[in-house]
């Protein structure tokens, strides 16, 4: 390895167990502790005790002995966010059995691949919906026994065959359950191709998780701690989190609605929250539409700048100027304490990940109050692998490793991990594991670099890196971030393999865009092909371009741009299930856009 940096543990971590520990000793630790919180058919919040959480897992675990689920059987959740997805995945485990999570957007066909690649047992479905689909595909999924829908009852069915089995029973299943043992087969969104089966064992999640306690102590081990999870549990970071709860002293909330997000944080009174760029984006854009174009937009326009300077200044390590200090104070209770009430008013951090965040966005959230504390993972490492530590972070980076987790650069550039929450490897695909996991060490397929003091960045994406005619090598990932800040778009792809020039692909958010007009005085616009064409859109995308094109060289800059009048969706195979364009994709449903209209042949 060309740089290679470890953090060490600070104690011992012992893994070898199974993940449903973590939760028998928080209901030990602390067992009248509100564990798990839901909204009520009411619209109000309710609540598990750990205790009752723990129990109800065991009813449930009990009632899967009792419909002949063996250890090592696969059993699939299609649902959204919710305390059933929760108590499923950790009674499956419990008893040796392997959680097989599918996103409720899959199509029928991605059903049964995964069905059958990973030979699912039963399903637990969301509704009539989810239900329809693996219904369709029965028939050509050899393996699978029982579907139950949690909308009609399933989990009180699961507990009423459990009444047969002895506690017993179930605590003889549990202790046979250990680290090398697998606890799931996780499914990428796949962005660079078909999906594959990745292998995780009790151990490298119970590693992890412990890490995690080591590593963020103030974010997950102070009392009282509230995280509100939004992200669906089907993605391996959000189950992650799970399990840092019930191994620190946190309160999980679970939501799945994104329509009543910002009511439910008002509700919930988070202190810390986990989310992907584009929420922060989403939220700026909002409150700065929100502001006007009146005295308030430019009281907001100063107070953003001021936030950014101050973060700038901050991160600096020098003392900030009294000027900024007295300017930054000012706007604290007339502009920041608002966007704080946003996320409730008791956020002390945000986690982000899943996808590259624009720098300027991480500055006026610092400045605002609201560390956003940037971390890197791979659903290999069961999510995490290193993150910005709560004190002493560093925007533009991805923080340090966990405790135990050590980085590294080869001599490509690319960025390998070794740590024991790396995969046991992809489900039936050996010559993959070999290709991706050598002598211990993970390629992850991006490109890094390590400070002398441990802090990694990521500079590109090895399979993005585009390399123009000129031999110009470009990594798209930070201009497109960049460009995304804009109001009104929605997703940027930077294209020109082998082309003479740096071009971009962008789709717009209709409902932003009509936003961002309206702010501005100007007529919204009914579609997306008319806000593609229209040219105080034009102008507002071309303002997003030149900013991003600030930030590389003159030969890596953005000199084109084509505005397309679609929605860019994970139904259209054009976004994965964590919101990331497939690249690719893009590429071939726009390549006669770009060889006839972009880089149109010289007549």
């Amino acid at each position: 390895m060309h740089r290679e940096f470890t953090r060490p543990l600070e104690q011992p971590i012992d893994d070898d167990g199974n993940l449903f520990s973590l939760l028998e000793e928080r209901a030990q630790r602390t067992p009248d502790d509100s564990l798990v919180e839901y909204k009520s058919s009411e619209g109000q919040w309710a609540s598990f005790s750990a205790t009752q959480f723990r129990d109800k897992v065991i009813a449930l675990a009990k009632g899967l002995i009792a419909r002949g689920i063996m250890p090592g059987d696969s059993v699939s959740i299609i649902a959204r966010t919710c305390w059933q997805w929760t108590a499923l995945d950790m009674a499956i485990m419990s008893i040796g059995a392997l959680t097989v999570p599918v996103y409720e957007t899959n199509s029928p066909a991605q059903v049964k691949m995964i069905f059958n690649d990973s030979e699912v047992r039963m399903a637990f479905a969301e509704n009539d919906e989810q239900r329809d689909k693996i219904e369709s595909v029965r028939e050509q999924c050899p393996t699978l026994g029982d579907v139950y829908v949690i909308g009609f009852g399933a989990l009180d069915t699961i507990e009423a065959y459990g009444r047969g089995v002895s506690d017993e029973e179930f605590w003889e299943r549990e202790r046979l359950v250990r680290g090398d043992d697998l606890a799931t087969i996780v499914y990428t969104s796949g962005s660079t191709g078909t999906p594959k089966g990745i292998e995780l064992t009790h151990r490298n999640f119970l590693f992890i998780t412990k890490s995690g306690i080591l590593t963020m102590p103030d974010v997950v081990w102070k009392p009282g701690r509230r995280l509100l999870l939004f992200l669906p549990l089907a993605h391996v970071f959000a189950r992650y989190m799970q399990f840092v709860c019930f191994a620190g002293n946190v309160t999980l909330g679970l939501s799945s609605d994104l329509k009543t997000i910002l009511a439910d944080f008002g509700s919930f009174k988070s202190t810390f929250i986990l989310a992907v760029p584009r929420i922060f984006e989403k939220i700026y854009n909002a409150a700065s539409q929100k502001a006007g174009r009146g005295i308030k937009g430019r009281i907001f326009a100063r107070a953003a700048a001021t936030a950014k300077a101050w973060s700038r200044a901050q991160q600096s390590g020098d003392p900030i100027p009294r000027k900024l200090r007295a300017e930054h104070a000012l706007y604290r209770p007339l502009v920041y304490s608002s966007i704080m009430e946003v996320f409730g008013g008791h956020v002390e951090y945000a986690i982000c990940g899943g996808a590259p965040l624009d720098v300027t966005i991480a500055h006026f959230f610092n400045g605002v109050g609201l560390p956003l504390l940037e971390g890197y993972g791979m659903t290999e490492t069961c999510a995490p692998a290193c993150v910005n530590p709560a004190v002493g972070y560093r925007i533009g980076t991805i923080g340090l490793p966990f405790q135990g987790v050590t980085m590294a650069v080869n001599d490509d550039g690319e960025l390998c991990i070794k740590s024991p929450a790396v995969c046991a490897g992809y489900h039936n695909h050996p010559e993959v594991t070999a290709t991706q996991i050598t002598d211990g060490w993970l390629h992850t397929g991006d490109l890094g670099e390590i400070s002398d003091d441990g802090f990694v960045s990521i500079t590109g994406r090895k399979k993005d890196l585009i390399i123009t005619a000129g031999g110009k090598n470009v990594s798209p990932g930070e201009m497109e971030a960049s460009v995304m800040t804009s109001p009104v778009v929605s997703q940027c792809v930077v294209v020109g393999d082998r082309k003479p020039f740096i071009a971009a692909i962008v789709s717009l958010d209709l409902a932003e865009t009509n936003a961002w007009l309206k702010s501005q005085g100007a007529e919204t616009v009914p579609d997306l092909a008319s806000a593609a064409t229209s040219p105080i859109v034009h102008a507002e995308v071309e303002r997003a371009i030149n900013v991003a094109n600030e930030l590389v060289s003159r030969a890596e800059s953005i000199r084109k741009f084509e505005i397309v009048p679609d929605e860019f969706t994970e139904e259209n195979g054009l976004l994965t299930a964590s919101l990331k364009a497939r690249r690719q994709a893009i590429t071939d449903r726009y390549r006669t856009l770009i060889n006839t209209v972009i880089y149109a042949p010289k007549q």
